[in-house]
């Protein structure tokens, strides 16, 4: 791993009175990283490593150009890049990619199938009629309608006894297809879904479907009291694990020539069907979707700051992850896109 700016730092700590030592130090890194970056500027990465050592929260960086690694890094006590960290809410992007395949392969009759032809059982036994129309592409895209189970009533959701229940049992603020409500109780029930229709646990469809053809760990997560693994939130995969879920999804879904995920459902995750009333950016089915720096960029966001972004016109693929410690409202996020926008894109623009 390359650190030439803290290693000339540290050098020069320890060593007053040898700055030669400290110079000489910092060009051989520099000159290493000229060696093997190719596809992205060396001095553009020298400031990128820099800037990035800075953020008191950032724990790991990947940066991959045509599927070739030209960045892996460690910041702040960060654990190694192939141990499994916690990728918060970036779950809800594997959940749809699960959905995606369990449709392609008909365990699922498609975007347009009723929430209720799986989970009649744990509806309400006077439902608002609202909920009959709900379907799986509202739940996909954030615009189910029924009162959120993020943010300030995540807790009274997960304290509860049913997780499924619960999420179906909330009242609708708005219909079916409408404003974006951004809950983490809508990808439950999509896990729901999966594990009733497949007779399967979410975790092993995630393992056999991704994991496997990915050579990716994906560990055992949390469960609700019904078994069901948690849809959306405390997912667990490596950042090297993450960059390869990530190049799947620039690669259209095929790797190594085979096909993992379909293209169609790629293409279907990455249109717009809402917009957060936070960011103002638009959302498909478990991916936000935005420009920066003049480039359109698909990214899987996790509380925190646990972030995969991929810039298909460059041929990008960013992981960051963070210490998920943050506080809510920290400036850390736009951090973490500045950090894109401003560093990594231009590096890309202006390398081989």
């Amino acid at each position: 791993m390359r650190f030439p700016l803290l290693l000339a730092a540290l050098t020069l700590l320890s060593c007053d009175n040898e700055p030669t030592m400290a110079v000489a130090a910092s060009e051989d890194a520099r000159t290493t990283r000229e060696a093997t970056t190719t596809g992205l500027d060396p001095e553009q990465v020298d400031q990128l490593i820099e800037r990035a050592a800075s953020l008191s929260t950032l724990e790991g960086l990947l940066v991959l150009r045509d599927g070739e690694t030209l960045i892996e890094e460690r910041f702040n006590g960060g654990p190694p890049l192939d141990a499994a960290v916690n990728i918060k809410s970036a779950s809800k992007s594997v959940i749809s990619a699960l959905v995606g395949i369990a449709i392609d392969r008909g365990i699922l009759d498609g975007t347009d199938q009723k929430v209720l032809s799986l989970l009649a059982d744990d509806a309400p036994s006077d439902p608002d009629p609202r909920l009959r129309e709900l379907d799986i592409g509202h739940l996909l895209s954030m615009q189910a309608g029924l009162e959120r189970t993020s943010g300030d009533n995540y807790g009274r959701w997960v304290s509860s006894g049913d997780w499924v229940d619960y999420a179906l049992s909330r009242p609708f603020v708005a219909d079916p297809g409408g404003r974006m409500l951004y809950s983490t109780g809508s990808t439950h029930l999509l896990s729901a879904m999966l594990t009733e229709a497949s007779g399967r646990s979410t975790w092993e469809l995630a393992r056999d479907w991704l994991g496997m053809p990915l050579d990716i760990a994906i560990p055992q997560w949390e469960r609700d009291q019904q078994g069901i693994y948690l849809g959306g939130n405390q997912m667990s995969m490596s950042p090297r694990g993450m960059a390869r879920f990530g190049e799947l999804y620039r690669l259209g879904g095929t790797i190594s020539g085979n096909e993992i995920v379909p293209s169609d459902w790629i293409e279907a995750s990455w249109t717009p069907r809402t917009r957060s009333p936070w960011s103002g950016e638009q959302y498909g089915y478990g991916w936000f979707l935005t420009n920066l720096a003049g480039h359109p960029v698909r990214y899987a966001w996790g509380y925190g700051g646990q972030m995969i972004f991929i810039v298909p016109d460059l041929a990008l693929t960013v992981v960051m992850t963070s210490d998920s410690n943050v506080a809510r409202g920290s400036d850390h996020i736009d951090d973490l896109r500045a950090l894109l926008a401003e560093q990594i894109i231009p590096a890309a623009e202006k390398g081989a």
